[in-house]
């Protein structure tokens, strides 16, 4: 059995040593490293070189980053202070195109600044300590409630196959697309897990196997291209993923592959189920084709897991990080305010107004 990743915490506030603390998850599943950041940096490198990754985990961590950066800024005055910190806000937002969390989690701590300008320098930052540690919290209770209404789709015994990794390790506790397994275990369900590889990167075979077995959980990998048969076969009763931003009309852009996943669970009638706070979802964007889609380095594909480059010196590489998946394709999202199906554009609309009421 493998060491229980569950029993480590993803990203947090390391209290006495101020630093920003995160799972290296490059290192994974060979070696549990802890890296602990201070250096604004350092901070931007690990979320721009997947060593913290997920959307939720990402903004968690910007968010702590943030505050450790933010901690540091010598200042006496209210504007010499904000210039400071709105130059390190700006710097980690640009280590991530995609993912909506990474600048909503930064947007919601310079907010914090902005609304007490009266507030004396030492006052500002532990308002953004309480900040900062306020998102890990509302992630954990976001990824639980996420995880109850997604186990209230499948059932005890189950063939659930996942792309990427959306569990704990791209969230604070539990994950979103892994949330509904995690909960189902505790509660003695069992079902059987299919994780795709998730070319170039792994995602799927490091870290969902790595987490999914590791909590005792029937988990088998499979390549990418391999997903139509294990559907064909009639293995696979339902399908979890997560997602780094929705779109207002339901089109879902998440780790690259999942939107031909989602394609083959259309023709084999199988359930696509998106699972996404509402963080990630993001109003302002019309729809999946207005996203910017991150396109990583080339080695990625050709040299990356390799002990000798697997592709010819010279070839030219396509190497986008995320596609989306179009709403026509997706069964449900599943938000922590409850699930939304289509017409998604009227439903997400009402996610948001449940959530509006529950915040009175």
């Amino acid at each position: 059995m493998a060491e229980n990743i569950m029993n480590y915490e993803t990203v947090t506030l390391n209290e006495e040593k101020a630093t920003l603390d995160i799972i290296d998850q490059t290192q994974l599943p060979n070696h549990v490293e802890i890296l602990s950041l201070a250096d604004i940096k350092d901070i931007w490198d690990a979320i721009y070189l997947l060593k913290v990754r997920g959307a939720p985990a990402i903004g968690v961590a910007a968010a702590i980053g943030l505050y450790v950066v933010a901690k540091d800024i010598d200042a006496d005055s209210y504007d010499a202070f904000y210039a400071e910190f709105k130059k390190a806000k700006d710097y980690l937002a640009s280590a991530r195109p995609t993912a909506v969390n990474l600048f909503w989690a930064l947007d919601r701590m310079e907010n914090v600044v902005l609304m007490n300008k009266d507030k004396a320098v030492s006052d500002l930052k532990q308002l953004l300590h309480d900040e900062a540690i306020a998102i890990k919290e509302e992630d954990i209770w976001v990824c639980r409630s996420i995880g109850e209404y997604g186990l209230s789709l499948i059932k005890d015994g189950d063939g659930i196959l996942t792309h990427c990794n959306a569990g704990q390790l791209a969230t604070a506790k539990y994950g979103t697309a892994l949330a509904p397994i995690h909960l189902g275990v505790e509660k003695g369900y069992k079902f059987k897990v299919f994780t795709d590889e998730t070319r170039p990167l792994l995602q799927g075979a490091r870290l969902s196997a790595f987490e999914l077995y590791s909590h005792g959980i029937d988990t088998t990998v499979i390549c990418d291209n391999m997903a139509s048969q294990v559907m064909k076969n009639g293995w696979v009763q339902a399908v979890f993923v997560g997602c780094d931003r929705v779109a207002a009309n339901g089109d879902a852009c998440n780790k690259i592959g999942t939107s031909g996943v989602a394609i083959l669970a259309k023709y084999y009638g199988i359930p696509f189920y998106v699972c996404a706070p509402t963080s990630t979802i993001d109003m302002e964007t019309k729809q999946g084709e207005d996203i910017p889609i991150e396109e990583r380095p080339a080695k990625e594909v050709t040299d990356m897991w390799y002990t000798k480059r697997m592709a010819p010196e010279g070839v030219n590489v396509y190497n986008p990080a995320f596609d989306f998946a179009d709403n026509e394709l997706i069964t449900a999202i599943i938000t922590e305010y409850g699930i939304a199906r289509p017409p998604y554009k009227q439903s997400l609309k009402e996610i948001f107004e449940r959530k509006a009421n529950a915040h009175k």
